[in-house]
């Protein structure tokens, strides 16, 4: 699966995943502040006092904060691992939906 699938959501993209997690609430809010994908997988490098920058930022609640990043390492190991069940809607990155059949590996016969 590709990584950087992760890293094209687009903030409308991540709104939809916010109602697929039951946090829609925050959909608008994250918005306004331009949280894409590559704004959330940022976030595992946060320090403590930028996650609560954030947190207030668009104000969360703790329990929904916590709701976020487990649903947000849950599709990140969904998408590491190619799982197919994992829960997505429609809009969800390819990764989640199959694994790639074809290698990105390619073999080279070095001749000495």
């Amino acid at each position: 699966p590709e990584p950087l699938d992760f890293f094209i959501w687009s903030a409308e993209d991540v709104g939809l995943w916010l109602e697929e997690i039951n946090l829609g609430g925050y959909r608008e809010i994250f918005k306004e502040n331009g949280v894409n994908g590559e704004y959330l997988e940022g976030m595992s490098m946060f320090t403590s006092e930028q996650i609560l920058r954030f947190i207030r930022k668009c104000h969360m609640k703790w329990g929904d904060f916590i709701t976020l990043c487990k649903e947000l390492r849950r599709i990140k190991v969904a998408c590491l691992k190619g799982d197919q069940n994992a829960r997505h809607p429609w809009w969800a990155p390819s990764c989640l939906f199959k694994r790639s059949r074809h290698s990105r590996v390619v073999a080279l016969k070095l001749e000495p």
